[in-house]
């Protein structure tokens, strides 16, 4: 076997990590820094993309320490958990990062979103109408209303916004938190929050809890025994899900990335699953114009041309990754017009953060 075959034997038999959870620790005692920065993470794609970069490759194993050396160098993160242990992080590694506290996180709602604010996604709209109609009249559905609703898809397909849309064009309630910051460092913590989340949602029905990043919490148990606390919260969830107290009027949204990774006695709980996809060639247009609108520069490149190119691309990537990064090279180039050039400048960079899923290491 040659040294080729070999090196890709090795590589093949690497057990892939499948979800990494990291807890942002701070510099060495010996840091010249005299308080560590306090690390939340409001972009988690972002967030993996440079993850995935520096440590692509590295073996990891629970309560490990993995180093920073690009923008706060030395910056110490420890890994809280890692599905399985000793296993490597690939490109297609899910990576997490715990909330700076031991208390919920609840996310910020956009009020100003509604409806016509998600472009496309008419299938789900559709199936949330549901809502809708047992929200206006909550007295008809009696014990046929919707209790636990999944919603999954792509990264920056809508699903947040949709979840924000709903709250506002009903004026109800909304508690919005991510299920990493429901992770504790002690056994109880963390079911606690869940059961505060909920006790404070009924009293203020109705009320709509979205759950984004379920499976940091809910990960199928095959790829490894999930560590108390993690147990305890996923079974507070249950609890709380299968209405042991009076939930009426109270609905829980989750959301994920990878529904196949979930564990079967969490998503058993969703009565409704749906799905988020990509935008097509239409709803590409129609996402273009919306921010062309609000672009500070005159737009001077080929719109047609541009909705091919993105095909691929979700809302949140035409947005943050081609428009954003075009508009700021024209910026520092003193140029008061996006063209052609920036564009295509854009797209080529954001394709270096979709890296070919299929080869563990680059």
């Amino acid at each position: 076997m040659s040294d080729s075959q070999i090196r890709q034997h090795i590589i093949q038999n690497r057990v892939e990590a499948k979800l990494l959870v990291l807890e942002p620790i701070g510099y060495p005692v010996e840091s010249n820094f005299i308080e560590s920065p306090r690390i939340e993470v409001s972009n988690k794609e972002l967030f993996e993309i440079y993850a995935k970069e520096q440590w692509n490759g590295y073996k990891v194993h629970k309560n490990q320490y993995l180093f920073d050396q690009k923008m706060m160098p030395d910056f110490a993160f420890q890994v809280a958990e890692v599905r399985p242990d000793n296993s490597y992080i690939t490109y297609n590694t899910s990576i997490l990062v715990l909330a700076p506290d031991n208390t919920v996180k609840l996310m910020k709602n956009e009020r100003s979103i509604k409806f016509d604010d998600v472009v496309g996604q008419q299938k789900a709209k559709s199936k949330i109408n549901i809502i809708t109609k047992y929200l206006e009249n909550p007295e008809k559905f009696k014990g046929w209303a919707p209790q636990n609703i999944l919603f999954y898809g792509m990264p920056g397909t809508g699903k947040t916004m949709l979840a924000q849309a709903l709250a506002n064009e009903l004026q109800v309630n909304i508690q919005m938190v991510k299920a990493t910051s429901l992770i504790g460092h002690h056994v109880g913590d963390g079911s606690g929050q869940i059961h505060d989340l909920y006790n404070n949602a009924r009293s203020n029905k109705p009320t709509l809890i979205f759950i984004d990043e379920i499976d940091a919490i809910a990960l199928e148990r095959k790829y490894q025994s999930l560590r108390g606390d993690v147990t305890e919260i996923v079974n507070a969830l249950l609890t709380e899900m299968d209405g042991i107290e009076d939930n009426d009027s109270v609905i829980t949204i989750c959301a994920t990335n990878n529904p196949s990774l979930l564990d079967y006695a969490v998503r058993s709980r969703f009565e409704e699953e749906i799905e988020f996809t990509l935008p097509d060639s239409g709803d590409r247009l129609t996402i273009l114009k919306k921010n062309m609108e609000t672009l500070p520069l005159e737009c001077v490149f080929d719109v047609d041309a541009f909705v091919e190119k993105t095909k691929g691309f979700s809302g949140r990537d035409i947005k943050e990754k081609v428009l954003k990064t075009a508009l700021h090279k024209a910026i520092s180039e003193s140029r008061d017009m996006i063209d052609d050039e920036d564009i295509n400048y854009a797209i080529s960079e954001s394709h270096k953060d979709f890296v070919n899923s299929d080869a563990m290491f680059s």
